[in-house]
């Protein structure tokens, strides 16, 4: 039996595949990584003007507030817990978080 020593057409073509699959599970590895290292860039930015906000503690609930355009931001859920805080102890929402008495 006599062995080519040129590899076959199909097994070019497979190889090629495996090569461009692997090429492709990589880009799209690195494409989420560095969509997440964006999120996680802009989750602590000022949606209004992109500063670093700075969180503040009221009533055991973060607030993110901006420290340039003095914008208040809640993530999700904690317009709710704040809700909860007793109108007694809190003078209302907005009135402590302003300083209005």
């Amino acid at each position: 039996m006599a062995i080519d020593e040129k590899p076959s057409r199909n097994e070019d073509e497979y190889w090629a595949k495996v090569d461009a699959e692997l090429i492709k599970s990589r880009r799209a590895a690195l494409d989420a990584e560095r969509e997440k290292a964006r999120k996680s860039e802009q989750q602590n930015k000022c949606p209004r003007c992109c500063v670093d906000l700075k969180e503040r503690e009221y009533h055991h609930v973060k607030i993110d507030e901006c420290p340039q355009c003095g914008g208040i931001w809640l993530d999700k859920g904690e317009l709710e817990m704040l809700q909860q805080v007793p109108r007694e102890k809190s003078g209302g929402f907005l009135g402590s978080m302003f300083g209005i008495r």
